[in-house]
């Protein structure tokens, strides 16, 4: 099970997701006005210190993933070349050419496409079959709120749409929305679907003044990992 938290800002906020054992560090780049959006120097030095592995407390480095809302391919290509960065989020409304020609600009890339839930309605519902054969990787299910916020919500998604919504695709899947250590149990079907790949947080893995915590980090990590190693064995 993959674990990734969203919005690193600085090294030390890449220092602490490493030490807490995280999977997948989103860097936002291409998300205009967003509170954790990056210029391209940030960008690329940030990805660099995801992949270094300097702590000796840090069994491997995680993978830095590029969350952007951009839908021009020529730019997302370049800053993700230029960093390195081999994991790309499309965290907006991406029509499925833009998926098409981030496989074929980058084919070793892994492009997760993220689906917008608003209660049990999802916009791109329609095009799913669009965006598999356009390549994605994997699907992101993803709260969005009722006057359009998308992204960072802290909103949940029902259970039950998200099993409807990962039965009409063929893809692996990663949920985010409200995802927490204390809701692990909510989930218990969709963590038992045999395409769920993890989860993605960020509000919940910040304290009150809206920094990354250390504690409810690897609490998320514990809980949403030991309950899935319960599952594999049983």
């Amino acid at each position: 099970m993959l674990l990734k938290v969203c919005g690193a800002t600085s090294r030390d906020d890449i220092a602490l997701l490493k030490a807490a054992g995280v999977d997948l560090i989103g860097l936002w780049h291409g998300v205009p006005g967003g509170h954790a959006d990056l210029t391209t120097p940030r960008f690329t030095a940030l990805a660099q210190a995801c992949r270094t592995a300097d702590d000796r407390a840090v069994r491997r480095a995680p993978e830095p993933m590029l969350v952007t809302f951009s839908r021009d391919p020529t730019a997302i290509l370049t800053a993700a070349r230029a960093a390195d960065v081999r994991w790309l989020q499309l965290h907006g409304y991406q029509p499925p050419g833009v998926v098409a020609a981030l496989k074929r600009g980058w084919p070793r890339a892994t492009v997760v496409k993220v689906l917008h839930v608003t209660g049990d309605t999802c916009v791109e519902r329609p095009l799913l079959p669009s965006y598999e054969r356009a390549g994605t990787d994997l699907f992101l299910f993803d709260a969005t709120s009722a006057d359009g916020r998308v992204g960072s919500t802290g909103l949940s998604l029902e259970p039950d749409v998200l099993i409807d919504l990962a039965e009409a695709t063929r893809k692996p899947f990663l949920v985010a929305g409200g995802i927490s250590a204390a809701n692990r149990s909510r989930y218990e079907k969709v963590a038992a679907h045999p395409r769920f790949s993890g989860v993605d947080v960020d509000t919940a893995a910040r304290d009150a003044t809206g920094a990354f915590c250390a504690e409810r980090v690897s609490g998320i990590r514990r809980h949403w990992r030991a309950a899935a190693d319960m599952e594999e064995v049983a």
